[in-house]
């Protein structure tokens, strides 16, 4: 039969419009569609925009591979494109003696994952670098950055257009039925419902990826996994950033703990922590503030009272809850749902967003092989 697009993916984040790419890139004729009226407005467009170098993940997961190279590709895909960065390096600090060993053991982490750019400095370098910082030592992560986020995925829109691509918003999919031979027949609501046939379907639906796979015809429900949101709230400091690098305590169990960074406004902002929550919420609580507080004030014990205003917050889509170990990437495709020329992403939270151009590489190699096999 013919088909009116090679290759279709749900959701136009970041991960959904670098799988775009990547299939537009390899010659695919490519349409991207997404619920929302503009690109980037679900999980992209809530989170701290760090490049993060690699170096937490267990060595062999996807997200160490991912992250490494999709860090690695972003660098330069921003320099071509114009797209404001600002490569500032991190500090990872053991603001305590006792806490100097788990500082070490993540130093080896990154060494075995293959992360470049990483130096080890007691309290002192610390101080000369940063005087404000409270350190027994740190973890110096010079490939860490922060970056435009949303420039980054305008960018991403305009590759797939330049390839002759398609992005457009406002389209919900509202169900996929697999064909007879390979491929599949999807219906978009919105103003403008639509029917169309492709070849290969990516889904990409970040907060609702179980949803959108729920809408595939013969998408098995055991193969979807379980979604919680994990909910982190942000606070900005009112006054002059403290510190020219990003900021991370030791990880706290599921998440990477409530880091600091300078945007590229050149404020400071801190967050986020992390609550586990039953449905979406965007809302800050400014009583919050006080754990914020106490938090910060282990490494900046310089922070005044009174200085943190309410400013956003993000939710992680994640396949875990409280007190469960945190799982890999999901990049599932036909041996796990059944379903050939199907790829289904689920749990691409942190460090998602870095890994993007490597997960979207990843799902069109998947695609291609599928083909040939």
């Amino acid at each position: 039969m013919d088909f009116d697009f090679d290759a279709t993916v749900v959701g136009a984040g970041a991960v959904g419009l670098a799988c775009g790419f990547a299939l537009a890139k390899a010659g695919q004729s490519v349409l991207v569609i997404e619920k929302e009226r503009a690109i980037g407005q679900g999980v992209s467009s809530r989170n701290s925009e760090v490049i993060h170098a690699g170096l937490y993940y267990p060595t062999g997961s996807l997200k160490a591979a991912l992250c490494v190279a999709g860090r690695r590709a972003l660098y330069p895909f921003l320099d071509r494109h114009k797209v404001l960065y600002e490569k500032c390096g991190k500090f990872i600090v053991a603001s305590e003696p006792d806490q100097v060993e788990r500082l070490e053991a993540i130093r080896h982490q990154a060494q075995a994952n293959d992360v470049e750019g990483i130096s080890f400095l007691g309290a002192d370098e610390v101080s000369g670098l940063e005087p404000a910082l409270r350190a027994a030592a740190a973890l110096v992560s010079g490939e860490s950055g922060v970056f435009d986020s949303h420039g980054y995925m305008v960018a991403l829109q305009g590759e797939i257009e330049a390839f002759g691509g398609a992005v457009v918003t406002g389209a919900p999919l509202e169900r996929a039925t697999p064909l007879d031979g390979g491929g599949f027949t999807l219906h978009t609501g919105g103003h403008a419902p639509a029917t169309l046939a492709t070849r290969r379907l990516v889904l990409a639906g970040g907060l609702q990826a179980q949803a959108v796979a729920a809408m595939v015809d013969g998408y098995p429900a055991a193969a979807i996994p379980a979604l919680h949101y994990g909910k982190g709230v942000y606070f900005r400091l009112r006054g002059r950033a403290p510190f020219s690098r990003l900021v991370y305590p030791l990880p706290i169990p599921g998440a990477l703990g409530t880091h600091y960074r300078r945007d590229l406004g050149g404020q400071a902002v801190f967050g986020p922590d992390l609550e586990f929550v039953d449905h979406e919420d965007y809302t800050v609580d400014p009583a919050r503030a006080a754990t914020f507080y106490d938090y910060v004030r282990r490494f900046w014990p310089g922070l005044p009272d009174n200085s943190l205003d309410p400013d956003y917050a993000g939710l992680r889509p994640k396949l875990h809850g409280p007190g469960e170990p945190q799982p890999d990437f999901r990049i599932d495709g036909e041996a796990v749902h059944g379903l050939a020329g199907l790829v289904a992403l689920f749990g691409i939270e942190s460090p998602g967003l870095t890994s993007s151009l490597a997960i979207g590489q990843t799902v069109a190699a998947r695609l291609a092989g599928a083909d040939q096999a």
